[in-house]
């Protein structure tokens, strides 16, 4: 028995030392990963590249396709540097008779509440020479809401509809301040309903009706984003309700000497969607690029036509649905987001490309983390939603390397505050060691 307990005793100890030695064999950022208790029942993948020299460092399931939520958006940005020019084409219009006729191009900006552009209002307004005003819905052939999106999330911010000429945001904002309610888009003023319990607004989800509970209205200062659901006679109506003037509908395609009225900036649209991972801006950028590549709105053209043209060097075909990352049916590999941020880095300068992502430490969905160093050092895109955290971007490590990184966490049964921090705590060693 003496000798059973003692071979038992001398084989652990064996196993204990090859594994002590394999943990000692492999490379640092494996030796973190795999020791760390955070990452122990999730599914994780990692590939770092360095970009002046042209050498992947580490790769660790790299070749695995991972549900990529708003990692996404680097794809739509890419679609965009690719697609758009400098400014955004706001509107496609012609002049017949007597008549303006306008098509939306998925221009976002429009009233948006955090993007203050008038250019269309203006030109709309001011628009003398025609008396009759027609809008036509006539080059949207996309759906309202992606592929793959939770049906459930239909009342919260992130989830606005797709529309080929959004107003507002497609969202009504809603500010409250102990009795002073109002709601933006005004048209929506007589659509709240109040009722004696709740602790939201909630829209019924069928119909632009708002239920609001009472004792919300006691609140000071507070604001709520909704999506209302959008539809072309929602549109004629908000126009209507905004210029002031009689619109008509048409279901017509844009006509080849069509004319573009561009509004604002794309960088400026660009950024907000990077640094507060805006959906609905993402979604709209996408119906851009179709505008300017075949006057088409329609999300799965514009992601066709780009991964034909400029993605077929990818190690990995990507499975790409929607613009925003909503969608659990959009599957990327981390080698093949790094080969997309080597791309990125070739089409756009630097210091442009690093102040359009989230900055750790400084802004956007990394303001908060990233403190410990001297300096910031990570540039990149997160995404996350339940079970998924992933962060795919730029590291400048101390000894001045820069590289291209995609850290992606799947299937992950705990907080998302945890995962999040042990890579930043993996993040920052890379920063410090190499």
């Amino acid at each position: 028995m003496q000798k059973l307990i003692l071979l038992a005793f001398l084989a652990f100890i064996g196993i204990s030392c090859t594994t002590s030695q394999k943990l000692a064999n492999k490379k640092p950022y494996a030796k973190l990963i795999d020791t760390s208790q955070v990452f122990a029942h999730n599914f994780t993948g990692m590939a770092i590249y360095d970009v002046d020299q042209k050498k992947t460092l580490f790769e660790r399931n790299a070749d695995r396709y991972f549900t990529p939520a708003s990692n996404t958006k680097l794809f739509t940005y890419y679609s965009s540097v690719k697609t758009l020019g400098d400014s955004i084409p706001a509107l496609r219009y012609v002049i017949s008779g007597d008549s303006l006729i306008f098509w939306g191009t998925g221009d976002p900006t429009f009233f948006h509440h955090d993007l203050k552009n008038s250019k269309v209002f203006e030109f709309l307004k001011s628009y003398k020479r025609s008396k009759l005003f027609f809008f036509s819905d006539g080059n949207f052939t996309n759906t309202s809401m992606g592929a793959g999106w939770a049906w459930d999330d239909y009342n919260d911010y992130y989830s606005a509809e797709i529309s080929p000429l959004p107003m507002y945001g497609n969202v009504v904002r809603i500010n409250i301040d102990k009795e002073e309610f109002s709601p933006q888009p005004t048209i929506f003023q007589n659509s709240f309903y109040k009722k004696d319990e709740g602790t939201s607004i909630v829209r019924i989800q069928t119909d632009n009706l708002f239920l609001l509970p009472k004792s919300m209205l006691q609140k000071s200062s507070y604001t709520q984003d909704i999506p209302f659901k959008t539809s072309t006679g929602l549109t004629q109506q908000l126009l209507i309700d905004t210029l002031r003037k009689n619109v008509g509908l048409l279901h017509i395609p844009v006509p080849r000497e069509a004319k573009t009225l561009y509004s604002t900036t794309s960088e400026d649209v660009y950024r907000l969607m990077m640094q507060e991972s805006d959906n609905m801006l993402a979604e709209h950028l996408l119906l851009l690029c179709g505008t300017v590549i075949k006057d088409s709105l329609n999300s799965s053209f514009v992601i066709k036509t780009i991964t034909e043209k400029y993605l077929q060097d990818l190690p990995d075909a990507p499975k790409w649905v929607d613009g925003s990352g909503l969608s659990r049916y959009n599957l990327f590999t981390p080698r093949s987001i790094v080969k997309l941020l080597e791309k990125l880095r070739a089409d756009v300068p630097q210091e442009k490309l690093y102040s359009i992502l989230p900055i750790g430490g400084q802004s956007g969905t990394l303001k908060n983390g990233y403190k410990t160093t001297d300096r910031p050092f990570i540039f990149a895109k997160t995404g996350s939603f339940s079970g998924v955290y992933n962060l795919s971007g730029y590291l400048l490590t101390k000894k001045g390397k820069t590289l291209a990184v995609s850290f992606m966490n799947n299937n992950f049964n705990q907080s998302t505050t945890k995962v999040r921090k042990e890579v930043e705590k993996i993040l920052t060693w890379i920063y410090e060691n190499q």
